[in-house]
């Protein structure tokens, strides 16, 4: 056999490596494209929110007090601000109804470029300032969330060992408008798998679209050991769904089989259509009313205490126009769909096929390793719109 010169072995393989690299970076090059276009062809299109193939129901929001002060939001904002350089400035603030709102993806940052400051470019007083703001807007609860789908980050990174695209630090915050108690302001941070936009006026909040995700749901190796991310909200799920008699778990079932990712609401569709299908939760027993509205607070609960349980009042509310709607089977083990529906709340559920796991999750079909959730607020008051557009009206005529 005829020997081969370890030179022309080395341009080989050189080779080989240059050509699989531009590969690379080509199809990156192109997904990255793809987002950005969707994401111009979704906020050129003017904001209505999300609603039935009926139309928007009107009349749902209003501007009133809440008796529970956001003084401490606002100063967190303030002093989050009065740490960021001029330059940081310039790409962190945003007038309050500025597009920008609607500017945020939960993919990697290979395919999708960012507004805002990042935490890996924040020195320890600026990441010690934003932590508070969101410390003061969220739970306890809801901060250690944060915390768990960061941390899936930096497991995905050290799975697919890129450390430029996948980070836990690779968090970026914007601010809109002027932190104030009286005027309509806000935040948002927007990550792989984590987004959350909190729109403050006086002493209300709306803290939607909140995206919150994870891949690795179970971290099982490697720095955050051990991590879980959305189990609650899983594991609460199935056994609501399991608890339900024959005839109201096929009412509720859209479809027994979870072939494909099923989630609706997510980024780019600040104008979904999504009509009311499943079970009726107006057919649903005292008990079992109950216990969608804890399912429910898995979600709502991530906010701060007091403005969580005036978000709860609202939807128990209109518990009786709330449907509930299942994709999959119901066995011990799985994967499945799910959305809680009303005028004032949508939550959707949703096993993934997987992406960033891939070296660990040899299928292609939905797991329960990638989950995809979303929270909105319906018929036009995601990021506050319904209730800036009636400040608006009463100050600036």
């Amino acid at each position: 056999m005829r020997r081969i010169p370890p030179l022309l072995v080395l341009l080989i393989i050189a080779t080989t490596f240059t050509q699989a690299q531009t590969a690379y970076n080509n199809a990156a090059l192109g997904a990255k494209k793809r987002f950005t276009d969707r994401e111009i062809t979704a906020i050129t299109e003017p904001f209505v929110g999300v609603r039935t193939s009926e139309g928007i129901q009107s009349n749902l929001f209003s501007i009133k007090p809440t008796g529970e002060s956001t003084v401490d939001i606002v100063e967190a904002g303030d002093a989050f601000l009065k740490s960021l350089t001029n330059a940081q400035l310039l790409q962190t603030q945003f007038a309050v109804d500025d597009t920008e709102w609607r500017r945020w993806f939960n993919v990697d940052n290979g395919i999708y470029t960012r507004q805002g400051t990042s935490l890996r470019e924040m020195n320890a007083a600026q990441k010690t300032a934003a932590r508070h703001l969101m410390a003061t807007t969220l739970s306890a609860r809801g901060l250690a969330l944060t915390d768990a789908i960061r941390q899936t980050d930096q497991t995905l990174k050290e799975l697919n060992n890129d450390a430029i695209h996948l980070d836990e630090e690779l968090y970026f915050f914007t601010i809109m408008g002027v932190p104030s108690t009286t005027d309509p302001w806000g935040w948002q941070i927007d990550g792989h798998h984590l987004v959350i936009n909190a729109f403050i006026l006086g002493d209300q909040i709306v803290m939607t679209p909140t995206f919150l995700g994870a891949e690795p749901a179970r971290t099982t190796t490697g720095k955050y050991a051990g991590n879980t991310v959305l189990q609650s909200e899983q594991n609460d799920a199935l056994a609501f769904m399991q608890s339900l008699s024959t005839e109201q778990q096929k009412a509720a079932t859209l479809s027994s089989g979870k072939r494909r990712n099923s989630i609706q609401a997510e980024a780019v569709s600040d104008n979904a259509v999504v009509d009311y299908a499943g079970a009726s939760v107006a057919t649903f027993s005292d008990a079992q009313k109950t216990q969608l509205l804890a399912l429910a607070e898995n979600y709502i609960g991530n906010l701060r205490d007091g403005h969580a349980a005036i978000w709860m009042e609202q939807i128990e509310s209109h518990l009786d126009d709330t449907w509930f709607a299942w994709i999959g089977s119901t066995d011990d083990d799985a994967v499945f769909y799910y959305r809680i529906n009303s005028p004032v709340i949508l939550i959707e559920f949703d096993h993934q096929g997987p992406v960033g796991t891939r070296s660990i999750n040899s299928s292609r079909q939905p797991i329960r390793d990638h989950i995809h959730t979303i929270i909105r607020t319906p018929n036009g008051n995601d990021y506050g719109k319904d209730l800036l557009r009636q400040h608006l009206e009463q100050h600036h005529r």
